[in-house]
């Protein structure tokens, strides 16, 4: 396990500032409270195998411990990196991309399923959505309780949104937590 170079890192930043926008600082300065250390410390990013981990400074030091080879996972898993050296962030992200989100939907119940096995999300299923949404942003997908579904790409703006008709596309599916099922040997 080792820190993220500085094209890994650019890359990485590029894709949460996507979806969280300026929230991206309260990301990076989070403080944790793990471990043993009366103070706190702070969270950062490791790579292990082509994945990118968030986990706590402290967590890091005890890790070294172990070799790299027996190391399997630390911390939460946001992401990998392909062999073309393109990030893609990964569902166990969507709880930290939630908690942090620039751009939200929220989804009707009768739409959610529907999103949970991989579709796009439709404006017939829109329940609300954020203001000054471009075409192209990151956005985090809501249930109408509040529970993150998932994320994608805003297909529309929000003021595209208006005129639509009730089939066209408005976020582009990208993850979900459906994925915990569908694919569980892959996570």
């Amino acid at each position: 396990m080792r820190p993220l170079d500085e094209n890994e890192t650019t890359a990485l930043f590029e894709k949460l500032f996507k979806f969280t926008g300026n929230n991206l600082k309260n990301i990076v300065e989070n403080p944790s409270y793990e471990g043993p250390d009366p103070n706190a410390g702070r969270y950062c990013f490791r790579l292990q195998k082509n994945r990118v981990y968030y986990v706590s400074e402290s967590m890091v030091k005890r890790a070294t411990n172990i070799g790299r080879a027996q190391l399997v996972s630390l911390g939460t898993c946001i992401g990998k990196f392909t062999k073309g050296g393109n990030f893609h962030l990964t569902v166990q992200s969507v709880n930290l991309l939630a908690a942090n989100a620039k751009h939200k939907v929220w989804l009707k119940p009768t739409s959610e399923m529907s999103f949970l096995y991989g579709n796009h999300v439709l404006k017939g299923g829109l329940g609300r959505i954020t203001e000054n949404i471009v075409a192209g942003d990151g956005v985090v997908v809501f249930s109408m309780s509040d529970v993150p579904l998932g994320f994608g790409i805003a297909a529309k703006s929000t003021q595209d949104c208006r005129k639509l008709d009730p089939n066209g596309i408005v976020v582009l599916h990208q993850s979900d937590i459906g994925e915990y099922l569908r694919m569980e040997d892959e996570l």
